[in-house]
């Protein structure tokens, strides 16, 4: 790979949806100039085939361009929908009696199929039913083994297959369906970087996808259902990074819960270490408008001010008339708040106490050190990427340019705040590990003579985990002269 892009100026991620309007090699390259650090794969929709040949293109700009570039495959999940009707839709009256049974004969304004027998065994009676995105409310009567008796409390169109949301119960389905099964096999095939898991609910999600993944991929468990934040830190635990999958999980809660609930998975995902991405109809205007409103702007800055590891694109860069506006935009809110001279205060808000490790005690200490002797950068070599993982945490004032040898590592820290991931050649002596730390700082633009750099490591060297080094140098601006300032291969 050619070390010829520049770190971001920004510390928070942009995580872009690909789809119909920027799937093309060239918009995908577009995309990324414009500040798209990782890009989103949803398996809701299209072929594998086609998946394949976006994968394909990034991959292939990661080559051209010479980074590390991170690939999230989404899964769907197990999707609710309500059957049939024999005119294709129905209106429910408020007041009204609507039955929900296993006959597959199309509905009427009465009743209509619900093809999930695990629906019929969580109910009870005083739960609600949430149709279209919660725009219809169903207020559960009766249920038995055959039949749900509801009373419409929220009335309109209902058509067919749309979906239903159950958010008073923990509905006993696991998290990953036959398609999800095959869709994993398929991202894994095609390396991807990072899994999402959708409508998780317990720990045993998590466990259960962990187990599949096999340690091919780093998993992101999605917060989208109620009974997921009751649990929240066990699945964390579990989990390699977690999302505020705004969307249904909007729908089962009212909306004014949503923002202490966004602030309290992000402040427990940050506290845990663990990175957190903040999504759905961030700039949700910008679908089919080239400007957003100023209360998505804000929404956006918010989740910046929090410390976010990363904000995500949905439908604004998937299928939106402007994809690069959307993610310019996402990237230049980011660049302002990330300049605002209180950022730095509020961005520490949350405290984040190292654990009573070795590697979580020489992290933070890395930050008080990079700022007591205004080092310019935190350089950090790693195998896995956990003593990355720890540094970020701290949310240092510095970048943090990251050292690995593999790429799998480089690529899946391009969800992680402040982190510029390069793949290069492993060292095996302290001295040589000093002279690669200073080169690279200075070929990738983070200091220049006279600077002083922080150094992590781990010895012995190429030993994951073994993370016990901290060291402050000062570079003098030779560092490169026997060195070329571009590689086509790890430096």
């Amino acid at each position: 790979m050619q070390n010829q892009i520049a770190p971001r100026s920004r510390k928070v991620r942009v995580l872009a949806t690909l789809g119909p309007a920027s799937s093309a090699p060239e918009m995908i390259r577009k995309l990324y100039l414009a500040g798209a650090d990782a890009f989103r794969i949803n398996m809701s929709h299209g072929a594998h085939a086609e998946k394949a040949v976006v994968i394909a293109s990034i991959r292939a700009m990661e080559k051209e361009l010479g980074r590390p570039t991170t690939v999230l495959v989404d899964l769907q999940g197990p999707k609710l929908r309500v059957g049939t009707f024999a005119d294709g839709a129905i209106e429910l009256q408020v007041g009204a009696q609507f039955h929900l049974d296993h006959d597959a004969t199309p509905g009427d304004a009465t009743r209509v199929r619900l093809p999930h027998r695990e629906i019929f065994a969580a109910l009870e009676p005083g739960a609600r039913l949430l149709l279209d995105d919660g725009k219809l409310v169903l207020r559960v009567l009766d249920v038995g083994p055959e039949r749900i008796v509801t009373r419409v409390e929220v009335g309109g169109r209902l058509s067919n297959h749309k979906g239903l949301n159950v958010p008073d119960v923990i509905v006993p389905m696991a998290a990953m369906t036959d398609k999800d099964r095959t869709d994993l096999a398929f991202a894994l095939d095609n390396n991807a970087d990072w899994i999402a898991l959708s409508f998780v609910q317990r720990p045993e999600d998590v466990a259960d996808a962990r187990r599949l993944i096999g340690g091919k991929a780093a998993l992101l468990a999605k917060i989208e259902k109620p009974a997921a934040i009751e649990r929240l830190e066990e699945i964390l635990e579990l989990a390699d990074a977690v999302m505020v999958a705004r969307g249904d999980l909007g729908v089962e809660l009212p909306p004014y819960r949503l923002p202490p609930l966004q602030k309290r998975i992000v402040e427990t995902a940050r506290r845990m270490g663990k990175p957190v991405v903040v999504a759905t109809q961030m700039l949700e205007s910008m679908i089919v408008s080239p400007s957003p409103t100023r209360a998505e702007v804000s929404d956006v800055a918010t989740a910046i001010y929090d410390g976010a590891d990363a904000v995500m694109l949905s439908a604004e860069s998937a299928a939106g008339d402007w994809p690069v506006e959307a993610v310019t935009m996402m990237d230049s809110i980011a660049i302002s708040v990330e300049s605002d001279p209180s950022y730095h205060d509020r961005v520490h808000f949350t405290q984040t106490l190292p654990d009573a490790t070795t590697a979580d005690a020489l992290s933070f200490a890395a930050n008080g050190i990079a700022r007591t002797v205004s080092a310019k950068a935190i350089v950090c070599f790693t195998l896995s990427g956990s003593t990355a993982r720890r540094i970020a945490r701290e949310r240092p004032s510095v970048p943090l340019l990251v050292l690995t040898p593999r790429v799998a590592t480089a690529r899946r820290l391009g969800l992680l705040w402040g982190v510029h991931a390069v793949r290069t050649r492993d060292v095996s002596s302290f001295e040589e590990m000093v002279g690669k730390a200073k080169r690279m700082a200075l070929r990738h633009g983070l200091g220049k003579a006279g600077d002083r750099i922080v150094i992590m490591a781990g010895v012995p060297f190429g030993t994951p985990g073994s993370t016990n080094v901290l060291h402050v140098v000062r570079l003098t601006g030779n560092e490169l002269k026997n060195y070329p300032t571009v590689s086509s291969a790890p430096a």
